[in-house]
């Protein structure tokens, strides 16, 4: 008996996997939500590590502005912190080879930042760095993370990006190198993997 009801529960089991096999070989590729696929297959060759090395240039006010504040603190974070919690910024800041704003602008910084620490001052930066100049013309690389801004260097996590930067990841180190009350001026090195 124990003989018989083990066979019918084997067949059982090679039936349900038969249907599975049939079914699943049955699927056409528009139904495959994902599969590996090749590197080479998209035309990419070997991974290479870039250095970037550019100044960032954030001009809260004037005529000239490139930051500008779309959102500012809550009344409640008005008076508990000293630092302006909860501002959100929108920037377009110009990527430049020197500290000098007027000198070979190679990109600009395009995105947002956060004011998002009561007891510090920490951002949020959400970034493309969109460049403008020699082989990474018209390529980008995307920053995600945070920047205590009066810590001496900061580093934050490159996440992605387009053009040579497929495929991208690296991090961002960033450093003031001179600060007034409207103009900052950040020097970046970037060091990025990617594929070429």
């Amino acid at each position: 008996m124990a003989s018989s009801m083990l066979k019918t529960h084997s067949f059982i089991l090679f039936l349900i996997l038969f249907f599975i096999t049939v079914i699943a070989g049955c699927r056409s590729d528009s139904e495959v939500f994902g599969k590996y696929i090749s590197v080479s297959s998209l035309g990419l060759k070997r991974e290479r590590l870039s250095h970037l090395h550019f100044y960032f240039h954030d001009v809260i006010s004037g005529k000239n502005a490139t930051a500008i504040r779309v959102a500012a603190e809550a009344p409640l974070t008005n008076r508990s912190s000293p630092f302006i919690f909860g501002d959100v910024y929108v920037v377009d800041d110009p990527l430049t080879i020197e500290p000098d704003v007027n000198s070979k602008m190679v990109g600009k910084a395009q995105g947002s930042y956060v004011v998002v620490s009561q007891g510090e001052l920490s951002l949020l930066m959400v970034l493309n760095f969109a460049f403008t100049e020699g082989k990474y013309n018209g390529s980008t690389l995307s920053v995600l993370g945070r920047n205590e801004v009066l810590s001496t260097v900061r580093e934050m996590p490159i996440v992605g990006g387009s053009g040579v930067f497929q495929f991208a990841r690296g991090y961002a180190q960033a450093k003031t190198h001179s600060i007034t009350q409207i103009h900052a001026i950040v020097e970046y090195n970037v060091f990025v993997f990617h594929y070429c």
